[in-house]
């Protein structure tokens, strides 16, 4: 799954891609270099980050969307959790709804079950800034937490095909934390859906393309079906030398 910020203030290349032109162009560059899915996010996640509404996030996302959808040939994925952004983001052809909002709400399950789409779930222990206490051990509690979201998504209709389950590598979690559930990856599948880890670029890769490789190496020993990767050609060499 290769990432195309559209937003003014990502970490990696904030404002880089906002007009559809620069947008299309990376978007073809990310299938080019062999990803399977284009995720497409215009509201950034990262530490410190300032939550925008969903009015902002349809402003930024929807015109690269009409200008994408007409060229892209992999299925592109939106990275939100509002429904109704996800809504009119389904109506041009989004495949995937990307929530990291680490909560399963009926709105956004009927969104995506009448559109038939894809929906990934993703572990969000309050935020990129906050840090609970993971306690009898992070690999637990993010395991179960992941099995009860998907059993709620599931109680609204979705099946298990439909679903992915995210460990939510860099939210709300301490390095430790981080390098634990890298290390035991293999305990946070659930059997008959995707597992998606992204871990590209962030803290506990120390933002180094070496980091992320070795991290994309823990999770794909770990079982991940999905890698979300900035440095898609390098990832994609990793799982095909």
């Amino acid at each position: 799954m290769g990432i195309l910020n559209i937003t003014p203030d990502s970490f990696y290349d904030g404002g880089a891609y906002l007009s559809p032109e620069a947008a299309l162009a990376r978007a073809l560059e990310i299938q080019a270099e062999g990803a399977d899915i284009l995720d497409v996010g215009a509201q950034s996640t990262k530490p410190g980050s300032r939550p925008i509404s969903p009015r902002e996030e349809l402003s930024r996302l929807l015109p690269v969307l009409d200008t994408l959808m007409q060229h892209i040939k992999i299925p592109v994925s939106v990275d939100t959790f509002y429904p109704e952004v996800a809504e009119p983001a389904l109506r041009r052809g989004v495949r995937i709804v990307n929530d990291v909002s680490g909560i399963v709400t009926q709105e956004m399950a009927r969104m995506v079950k009448s559109h038939g789409a894809g929906w990934i779930l993703m572990h969000n222990g309050g935020g990129a800034d906050a840090m609970p206490d993971y306690r009898p051990d992070v690999v637990t509690v993010v395991a179960n937490a992941l099995r009860k979201m998907a059993e709620q998504a599931m109680a609204f209709g979705l099946e298990p095909s439909q679903l992915c389950v995210d460990p939510g590598i860099g939210f709300g979690k301490k390095h430790e934390d981080n390098r634990l559930l890298l290390a035991h990856s293999a305990q946070l599948r659930i059997p008959c859906m995707a597992y998606l880890v992204g871990a590209s670029r962030k803290r506990v890769t120390g933002k180094t393309p070496e980091g992320t490789i070795a991290a994309h190496a823990l999770a794909l020993r770990g079982g991940a079906t999905i890698l979300r990767v900035h440095d898609v050609k390098e990832a994609a060499r990793q799982i095909m030398p």
